[in-house]
């Protein structure tokens, strides 16, 4: 019983590790930036495939089978995710707020066609299997392979943030809040808001392929069902939960949000026969989407919500004596 609830526990953090992720890189873009993406099971997707296909042995079923190292295949993950984003963002980024919105999901929706009719690259409703997991040819023990993953993606995910981190309280992101309150008046700083725009968007773009490359490699296998519209809901309700314009609220919500919809889903399954758990699927989305709801009333900065940057000449000014 004790390893069993170790197992799950282990899965558990390693699972909303990866969301973590994906807030991260959502928060780069609606928490500091302003821009209203729908679009993230799309970038999400974009990076999971990827390193499948990179990393994963031969398959009768598919062309590529490349076998390559997996750090290799992460690394691909958030440049082939950073490359659509920047084909995408020069395309639609000066469309603003719901227009963004509608046009960011409409790519997502068609990259999940690809990856369904694309047959022969990403094995198509079937999907990829065989991805192969870091350390897994040294470790004998399953527990043992998933807690040294899960110390691999902690690691993984603090580094993440503390460069996001970095990054947004570094003059950059001041000017992406900047654009976000005025971008008139950022404009007339000499800012340019359609590259800081398109940078911002790119980055969080590459943080959203590499959570799903490490989804990938924890499961072992991907397919289209994966990355259905339902995974931008839950990454959004994680970033409103949690705290809009701050990464450590964006991962606590993660957190949050993934217990309770991991919750939901046991107690459901319990409860309901076998003929509903289909209508017990659909209120689980029901359940996350009222959580969504409380906490806006609530709650409407989230668990943490956004801290004030001061830079550091301000806070020279504000400690001196008068």
């Amino acid at each position: 019983m004790i390893a069993d609830v170790g197992a799950y526990l282990v899965f558990f953090t390693v699972i909303a590790s990866t969301y973590a992720l994906v807030c991260v890189g959502l928060n780069v873009h609606w928490g500091y930036t302003g821009l209203f993406n729908v679009g993230v099971a799309g970038f999400v997707a974009i990076g999971a495939y990827t390193s499948a296909i990179l990393t994963a042995g031969t398959s009768a079923d598919r062309v590529a089978g490349l076998t390559w190292p997996i750090a290799v295949g992460w690394i691909a993950a958030a440049v082939s995710a950073g490359v659509v984003a920047l084909g995408v963002g020069l395309i639609t980024l000066r469309l603003r707020h719901d227009y963004l919105a509608i046009a960011t999901f409409g790519i997502a929706v068609t990259i999940q066609l690809l990856a369904t009719n694309l047959v022969k690259l990403t094995g198509g409703p079937f999907g990829v299997h065989g991805i192969p997991r870091p350390f897994a040819g040294t470790v004998a023990s399953p527990l043992a392979r998933n807690v040294v993953y899960l110390v691999l993606v902690v690691a993984l995910v603090a580094a993440i943030y503390a460069a996001v981190e970095r990054l947004v309280r570094s003059p950059w992101g001041r000017v992406l809040r900047g654009l976000r309150e005025d971008e008139a008046a950022a404009a007339a700083l000499g800012k340019s808001p359609a590259a800081f725009r398109l940078q911002a968007f790119v980055i969080g773009a590459m943080v959203m392929g590499l959570a799903g490359a490490v989804y990938a490699h924890f499961v072992g296998f991907v397919a289209p069902e994966d990355f259905l519209p339902i995974l931008t809901f839950q990454a959004w309700t994680m970033l409103v939960v949690g705290g809009v314009g701050n990464n450590r609220g964006a991962m606590a919500g993660a957190v949050l949000v993934w217990a309770l919809w991991s919750a939901s889903g046991a107690t459901l399954s319990a409860l309901l026969p076998q003929a509903m758990q289909a209508r017990g699927a659909a209120l689980q989305t029901v359940l996350i989407g009222v959580v969504l709801v409380v906490a806006l009333l609530v709650r409407p900065r989230g668990i943490l919500g956004e801290e004030a940057v001061v830079s550091r000449h301000a806070r020279v000014e504000a400690a001196a004596p008068r």
